[in-house]
């Protein structure tokens, strides 16, 4: 099959379903939304505060869906006939781009339009835990950042990016799929190369950039083996390295990376991977009273400790130590800030509990036990029992 065959004319085109689309955009815009559902034989739905909620009642057909493909691929339809899925960004006016993926599914093309903010967030406008910004200060390593789709992944990144930008001067190369955030030329250089637009692939791009005199590589996603290898070779070669994986917490992260090579090349990686790692951020999204969302932080601060436990295959020591360091090393797992958000009156009891690791952990801790922390009136009461004892044995 030949891209060619599907080239269209575009001078045929009415761009009448475009221009339709484009409303429920204004109006996603508008109510400040993330996400705008399109499917052929379906309503339009968008996503707001998390929930789906529907924008129209009329169906979008399987012929309307088709035009607005070609509306708005143009040049780019055959590539989407002939991969059955597309990412790319939609630019919908100075203030305002989406990040897209349009794909076929039984009924049809389906598309979801992704809000992407032209305004790239600050670590302080995020609020986020300060070993974040620490993170921006290591001059070498690897720093993930992980979650689910949707979570925030790439608001963290861009905030980190910017953070550098302003503080340093520095060669960052940021290879994306598509890009999303784009940042402009601060203290530091940055070039930033799309998937598919300027680079065929993210291990053809990252082995590029080792050739491109970079002190900050930016790898959108670690999608396979070779890329992990690559972004762990760059890490331990002077660069420091940022990525993203789906993955739901640290102790995930390091089995998921691990797992992606064979069984007798897995203690080589883990010891690359126990050597080079700086620090994984993983985020959650949790519904807020007022219906929003506040974004729940575990983070992996690398330590001696850590290093020994990947080092000897004790990951399941890894979540103790992370909430053990939480003091001196800025770590903290999601439940002890699930419960900080929890006791600042953000949330609810029960959505605590939902986007916790152990919600039986979790109550514990709202109930004031198992906190690992002696109150001042039980060290007063402490302390008066010990003075009784003495007084006894007087």
């Amino acid at each position: 099959m030949s891209e060619k065959k599907y080239e269209i004319d575009i001078s045929k085109l009415t761009f009448e379903q475009l221009k339709k689309i484009r409303t429920y955009l204004k109006k996603l815009i508008d109510n400040g939304g993330s996400d705008l559902h399109v499917k052929a034989n379906g309503i339009i739905r968008a996503r707001i505060n998390g929930n789906i909620v529907p924008f129209s009642g009329n169906i979008l057909t399987h012929a309307d869906a088709l035009t607005l493909a070609k509306e708005i691929l143009r040049g780019r339809y055959g590539e989407f006939i002939e991969n059955k899925e597309i990412d790319f960004v939609y630019q919908y006016d100075d203030r305002n781009r989406f990040r897209v993926n349009i794909f076929f599914q039984t009924d049809g093309p389906s598309a979801v339009f992704r809000v992407i903010p032209m305004d790239i967030p600050t670590i302080d406008q995020m609020k986020y835990p300060a070993a974040i910004r620490t993170f921006t200060q290591e001059s070498r390593g690897l720093i993930l950042v992980t979650g689910a789709t949707g979570s925030g992944k790439s608001t963290t990144l861009a905030a980190m990016v910017h953070e550098i930008n302003m503080t340093k001067k520095k060669h960052i190369i940021t290879i994306e799929d598509p890009i999303e955030f784009v940042h402009k030329d601060r203290g530091c250089i940055i070039n930033q190369r799309s998937v598919g637009q300027d680079t065929l692939s993210f291990d053809r791009a990252l082995r590029a950039a080792l050739r491109e005199d970079p002190d900050i590589i930016l790898v959108g996603e670690m999608r396979d083996r070779e890329t992990v290898e690559l972004a762990l070779h760059a890490a331990d070669t002077g660069h420091l390295v940022f990525s993203t994986l789906h993955t739901i917490d640290a102790k995930e992260t390091i089995n998921r990376i691990i797992a992606m090579f064979p069984v007798d090349e897995q203690n080589r990686v883990r010891l690359s991977l126990a050597g080079v790692l700086k620090g994984i951020i993983s985020q959650r999204l949790i519904p807020t009273i007022d219906n929003k969302r506040a974004a729940a932080f575990e983070i992996l601060v690398k330590t001696p400790t850590i290093e020994k436990l990947i080092n000897e295959n004790r990951d399941y020591e890894i979540h103790s130590a992370i909430e053990k360091g939480r003091e001196h090393y800025k770590s903290q797992s999601f439940d002890q800030h699930i419960l900080d958000i929890y006791n600042s009156g953000t949330i609810s009891k029960d959505k605590a509990k939902d986007y916790a690791t152990s919600a039986s952990d979790l109550e514990l801790k709202m109930s004031g036990l198992n906190t690992g922390k002696v109150s001042k009136d039980d060290k007063k009461e402490n302390i008066s029992k010990i003075d009784e004892d003495i007084f006894e044995l007087k």
